[in-house]
């Protein structure tokens, strides 16, 4: 695989040298645009701009002299020009899409520079997977890094994945050219607890000189000081003010997020706005997008333009998008800014505020205009074994999916995992629910449903099972996934067992993905035969069927928005507050395993 990258600064200072002085022509320039800087936050209009070897070589007022025969000239008209966007965390397999695909739906909304976090598909392939990942990153023409995932499996003890991660491989990582730090340190627990395992994956990065990654999920902010001491850099995990306070307060950038279903800048942007803590610590980021959202919403040009709506100046939220990014990465001399020596990554706009993303230029070359893509798809093939990881060992039938009740007893008060709108944290509840020939029964009346965990690397047939509450169902329906944060097994959530097991079958069956079944027929199916995970099929047509799949849903009953998001993070045993794994029901809170039924 060749990587992609750009000439190194001793090959290219001499000519930056000639450009700037008006001694060789440029490769590109731009002329009379409105230079957002974002080292002295102001704007400068009337500025030139000069790329040579795919770097900015001139930033200034009239760059006559650095335009040859061949060099190619755009008239901004007085647009603004402002730094390639950047994106400080977030994960591509939520997009359902490969890297390459991923960025061909990015690219047309600004965003020339992720950190990309592949743990999803690390707890389905382990370290190859990784390194798949990274090396799919290495071709493509924006720059895409790739940190080491930390927490595979994210709760060690509480949970199988299909491979696990080890300080070994990480140290073996940190050598690799496209990685750049650990990812999220999900295992907070285990920092505090002086974990040998998490402190050797922390101590591998450190030595490398490279960034580590935090993931803070708890609001008891107390053992807080303990986890900052362990030395994760940054935290994403925010939703209050007082979270972000935090963060930044113990030396960590607090990394504000909208995803496609996380809000969480506008309860922590008053850290700014309200509180006027510096705003150099806080980064913007999405954590979690949907081809979707990438499609009809955006990417990182629609959380700037969210964190202006959020009371945010213009300048400050560009700033978090951009050049925060870089120096938090220690990469502020490489990317982040529109500054001689620096990448030749550039948006033209013609407004702050409502940010239209006009004319997209990476490393010098213009790869997107007008919402148009312009870059071509790199060469990349995932291993036909990649594509075979849907083991169930067995199909599975509707009695897979009782629930047996304690000797004799008539009702039973189970724990029920309970969904909360646009927010990662679950509830734990707990319902009366009948049994009827030894068997608990679901309480759809009550919005009480089934939900199980289906074992799906190892072929073992395994099936747990209990209760979820806040989708709203209200007829025979499954839906079934093996987007299951985040040791990706099968989870499947239903009011009828039959469908349950038909829907489980399928996604064996098809590689993986999503499928919804209502009254015994499928009808919606998201194929994402990559791991599971991801699609090589382009945003557009993923985020379609995602599109059907979310309104066959919402046929079944449920009105939550992203809905889709809620149910791949059931299994997400990091999270506060209600959880299932392949090992049985988890209290996260008290970070153990817990049973379903509750006793007098």
């Amino acid at each position: 695989m060749t990587r992609r990258s750009l000439p190194s600064w001793p090959e290219v200072a001499a000519d930056l040298v000639a450009v700037a002085a008006g001694r060789a022509p440029a490769d590109l320039v731009i002329r009379n645009a409105a230079w957002v800087n974002v080292h002295s936050r102001e704007v400068i209009e009337g500025t030139d701009i000069a790329i040579r070897c795919s770097r900015f070589a001139y930033c200034g007022p009239d760059a006559s002299a650095m335009i040859g025969p061949d060099t190619r000239v755009i008239d901004a008209g007085g647009r603004f020009a402002i730094p390639g966007l950047c994106d400080a965390h977030m994960h591509v397999e939520s997009g359902m899409l490969t890297v390459s695909q991923f960025v061909r739906a990015v690219l047309p909304h600004g965003t020339t520079t992720m950190f990309i976090d592949p743990h999803e598909v690390a707890n389905v392939l382990g370290l190859e997977g990784v390194r798949l990942m990274h090396d799919e990153a290495a071709v493509q023409p924006i720059n895409v890094y790739v940190q080491m995932p930390s927490c595979c499996p994210s709760a060690p003890g509480l949970e199988t994945p299909g491979a696990e991660i080890g300080p070994a491989d990480v140290a073996e990582a940190m050598n690799w050219p496209g990685i750049i730090g650990l990812g999220e340190m999900m295992n907070y627990p285990g920092v505090i607890a002086g974990d040998p395992k998490m402190l050797a994956e922390i101590a591998a990065t450190q030595a490398a000189g490279k960034t580590v990654g935090g993931h803070y999920a708890s609001p008891d902010l107390g053992p807080f000081h303990a986890y900052a001491a362990g030395g994760p850099a940054d935290d994403h995990e925010g939703t209050r003010e007082e979270d972000a306070i935090m963060r930044v307060r113990q030396g960590m950038r607090a990394m504000l997020r909208l995803g496609s279903a996380w809000y969480d800048v506008k309860a922590q942007v008053t850290a700014i706005t309200e509180k006027g803590l510096d705003s150099r610590n806080f980064l913007l980021c999405t954590d979690d997008c949907h081809s979707g959202t990438l499609v009809h919403d955006g990417h990182m040009d629609r959380v700037v333009r969210h964190a202006v709506e959020c009371g945010l100046d213009p300048l400050v939220a560009i700033q978090m998008a951009t050049i925060n990014t870089a120096t938090h990465f220690g990469l502020e001399r490489e990317l982040g800014s529109i500054a001689p020596g620096r990448r030749a990554d550039v948006v033209l706009t013609s407004d702050l505020q409502t940010l239209p993303v006009e004319t997209v230029i990476a490393r010098g070359e213009v790869v997107a205009e007008q919402g148009r893509n312009l870059a071509p798809l790199p060469a990349f093939t995932w291993p036909e074994h990649a594509r075979r990881t849907v083991k169930l060992g067995r199909d599975l039938a509707a009695n897979d999916f009782d629930i047996s009740a304690p000797e004799g007893a008539m009702t039973v008060r189970a724990r029920v995992i309970g969904v909360v709108e646009n927010q990662a944290p679950t509830r734990a509840l707990e319902a009366e629910l009948a049994v009827r020939d030894g068997i608990v029964s679901m309480d759809r009346a009550a919005d009480v449903a089934q939900i199980a965990l289906v074992e799906r690397h190892r072929a073992t047939g395994g099936v747990r099972n209990g209760f979820v509450s806040g989708f709203g169902y209200d007829t025979d329906c499954a839906v079934a996934s093996t987007v299951a944060h985040d040791s990706h097994h099968m989870i499947v959530v239903g009011t009828s067992k039959p469908d349950m097991a038909s829907a489980a079958n399928r996604l064996a069956e098809v590689g993986g993905g999503v499928t919804v079944w209502k009254e015994g027929r499928e009808i919606a199916l998201v194929r994402l035969p990559i791991a599971g995970l991801m699609s090589d099929a382009p945003a557009e047509e993923v985020a379609e069927a995602a599109a059907a799949m979310l309104a066959a849903m919402e046929e079944c009953g449920c009105r939550l928005n992203n809905a889709f998001m809620q149910h791949s993070l059931l299994a997400l045993v990091v999270i506060p507050s209600l959880r299932i794994s392949d090992l049985g029901l988890i209290d996260v809170d008290r970070f153990e395993r817990t049973e379903l039924f509750v006793t007098p």
